[in-house]
């Protein structure tokens, strides 16, 4: 596996995942609340998410083939998902698709413990971080180091979330509201551009075969 592959899997990771755009919403969810339950929401949402998202890895090809879904078509499927959740990012609105809607960070606010609602899913371990996965997943067929490596690339965007999330007051008056939504726009871009590349590689498959 080349370095540039791995440097493809680590953005793809950090674009889903965007602990740049969690940081905001976890400062929010946490105002008023002392360093120290902070730090604790910060461990136990990470370490659940990351939970969450490695017991994906492990059964994804399992539950792909229990469905009877080619990777193809899965391929198809989650660049479509990926795609309108770059919209999001790229208009900077909030959606079920990358964190927690109005209606739940409401429902957050008013729970002392937000560590696995919405800190662990949606906000870290979402739809958009699942579905990208799974696709990584499904090209690590056969290979078993190339899973490895996903699950190392995983695990370090995860350390470096939970990094954010420690810092988030520091981080939060660095950026702004402004600063986080250039970089999630950014991001976006970004996502949207590999999102279609998923479709196309799942169109081009479609055909070869």
């Amino acid at each position: 596996m080349t370095l540039e592959k791995i440097f493809n899997m680590f953005v793809v990771l950090l674009v889903v995942i965007d602990p740049f755009g969690v940081t905001p919403l976890f400062g929010a969810l946490t105002r008023g609340e002392g360093e120290l339950h902070r730090r604790r929401m910060a461990f136990k949402g990470t370490a659940l998410a990351a939970g969450i998202l490695l017991v994906f890895a492990c059964i994804g090809d399992w539950l792909l083939t229990t469905l009877g879904i080619s990777l193809p078509a899965f391929k198809i499927a989650g660049g479509v998902l990926l795609f309108l959740i770059a919209m999001d990012m790229v208009f900077a609105r909030q959606s079920g698709g990358r964190s927690a809607t109005g209606r739940e960070q409401e429902e957050a606010r008013h729970k002392e413990d937000i560590s696995v609602f919405p800190l662990a899913f949606p906000l870290i371990a979402g739809p958009g971080a699942l579905t990208t996965l799974l696709l990584m997943v499904g090209e690590s067929r056969g290979h078993p180091l190339y899973f490895a490596v996903m699950i190392g690339v995983l695990l370090a965007v995860l350390l470096l979330t939970l990094l954010c999330l420690l810092s988030a007051g520091y981080l939060m008056k660095l950026m702004g509201e402004t600063g986080a939504n250039v970089l999630d726009r950014l991001f976006g871009v970004i996502l949207a551009a590999l999102a279609v590349q998923f479709v196309i590689d799942g169109v081009r498959a479609v055909f070869v075969a």
